[in-house]
This record gives C-alpha cells, sequence and structure tokens, in this order.
C-alpha cells in the first residue's frame, strides 16, 4: 500500500522558476502528509506550448532542471515523476517522462508514442519504445503520457510487462471530459491496475486546460478525482487490488494475442 499525491495545477508557460516553486510546495505538502510519490502534468516544468519550446526553449538548460528536481525530491524525500521535452542524438524533440525516487535517483524514463494534434506533431517525433517497468516502493511500476494512455494497446503493454501503477503526465484541453471520467477508469478496469493521470487546470499560452485528474483502481473504481481547479490529490493504491482484481477476472492470462494478430492482418485463423 502507497499514498500517491497527484498535482494539478496551472503551468506558466517558460517560467521554469515559478513552475519549480509549485512543484516544490507540492512535495512538500504530499511529504508531510505521507505521500511516497508525486505525480505532475505533462511538461510542467516548463509550460505547455508545444511550438513555442520548440522555438524558444534552450534544451541546453535541461540537465539543470532534472537536477533540480532530483533535489525537490531529495529535500522532501518522496519519489517524483515529472515530464520534460529531450532531444535525442539525431536531433528530434521528444515529450518524456521521468520518474525518480527520493534520493533523486533515475528509476525510469519514457518517451511519449501518441502525440496529439497538429501543434505536436510539428515540435516533437513520436517515440517508439515500449513502456518500461520498474519496481517502486514495492509497487511495479510504469509511465505513459497523455494520449498514449487512450490507447487500449499502450496499457495493456505495460500490463502485461507487469506493471501494477501507471503513472500518466497529461495536458487535456477542456471539452475532453469523457477522458478522465470514462476512459481512465476503463483502461484502469480493462487491465486491472491502478492509473494516477494528473493533468494542468487554467490557461496556458493558447490552452485552455479542464483539469480534471484522476486516480483508478483496477477494478475500475474512481479512488480520487479533481474539478477544474489547481488542486493535490490524494490516493492509496495497492498491489493486493491488483492481484484481487486479476485472479476475480483473469484477462491477462486469457489473451490469445496470436488471434489478435491474425485478426488485424486480414488472414483467415482456423
Amino acid at each position: 500500500m502507497m499514498l500517491l499525491s497527484v498535482l494539478q495545477a496551472n503551468a506558466a508557460v517558460l517560467d521554469v522558476e515559478a513552475n519549480l516553486r509549485t512543484i516544490d510546495a507540492a512535495a512538500l505538502r504530499s511529504s508531510q502528509a505521507g505521500a511516497g510519490l508525486l505525480l505532475t502534468p505533462e511538461l510542467f516544468p516548463v509550460g505547455y506550448a508545444p511550438l513555442r519550446l520548440h522555438a524558444e526553449f534552450d534544451p541546453a538548460a535541461l540537465p539543470g532542471i532534472r537536477e533540480r528536481l532530483a533535489g525537490i525530491a531529495r529535500a522532501h524525500g518522496i519519489g517524483l515523476v515529472y515530464s520534460l521535452p529531450a532531444v535525442s542524438p539525431d536531433g528530434g524533440w521528444h515529450i518524456t517522462a521521468t520518474l525518480i525516487d527520493s534520493r533523486g535517483t533515475e528509476l525510469l524514463h519514457y518517451a511519449k508514442v501518441h502525440l496529439f494534434g497538429a501543434e505536436e506533431r510539428k515540435a516533437f517525433s513520436a517515440a517508439q519504445a515500449a513502456p518500461g517497468v520498474v519496481d517502486f516502493n514495492g509497487i511495479r511500476t510504469s509511465l505513459l503520457i497523455c494520449y498514449d494512455v487512450e490507447f487500449p494497446e499502450a496499457v495493456r503493454a505495460a500490463a502485461t510487462r507487469g506493471a501494477e501503477l501507471l503513472l500518466v503526465p497529461t495536458a487535456l484541453s477542456a471539452g475532453f471530459d469523457a477522458v478522465p471520467q470514462l476512459l481512465i477508469r476503463a483502461r484502469a478496469l480493462e487491465s486491472q491496475l491502478n492509473i494516477a493521470y494528473a493533468n494542468h487546470s487554467g490557461h496556458e499560452d493558447t490552452y485552455e486546460f479542464g483539469g480534471g485528474s484522476v486516480v483508478a483502481g483496477p477494478d475500475g473504481a474512481l479512488l480520487a478525482a479533481a474539478g477544474d481547479s489547481a488542486v493535490l490529490l490524494f490516493a492509496e493504491v495497492s498491489t493486493g487490488s491488483v492481484h484481487t482484481a486479476r485472479e476475480q477476472v483473469p484477462y491477462l492470462r486469457e489473451r490469445r494475442p496470436e488471434l489478435y494478430g491474425a485478426w488485424e492482418s486480414g488472414l483467415d485463423t482456423p
């Protein structure tokens, strides 16, 4: 069992200092409440504005920002998930998420596979690597980012690799309420794992965010939910609930991936 905290807040585009202060304050409150991990929204340290980031943000600042975030984790003795742009050796820009422990040590890094909208596709490149899974405080933990979680294949890839907790930084615009209210719970239920989904709130650059951050359990139950304003959510997540759900209805065990592959290729099957 672990107490998880989820930050929903308004970031200031390209104002790293202000955004780090928001994360630091949330980490302090989370730690004081006994949380083992703080999840923050997509690209929160730099603000969500794909085209402005690509045009105005200097990637040379990234190592320093990562060290500042590691320092926040160490100072408050709490694990942290943050999301930042990253530049690959070939010069491509990616949206990434990183899980660090309470000592600031990187445990898991993931790059977004499914980009959403024309601005993201213009500013960033889509990654290809599957989500990894690591042990965090006794819970098998994985990462996806925003639009990724809307694809059942992406969540199932994490689940079949052993994930019991899926952490999802997001930047979901207002008007897509069905995603946190319905889809996240369905993804948690069908892959039988805990999902935490952290969104922005308020206005940033040209975007209006709807908030609605949620934590859903492996039976689809709603463990915590936010409205449209800034808030720090708390929810307890466990491995026991995952094991119970997977024993009661063994979706993962009774999958037939060889059949599904044939269906998708259009081949007849025996």
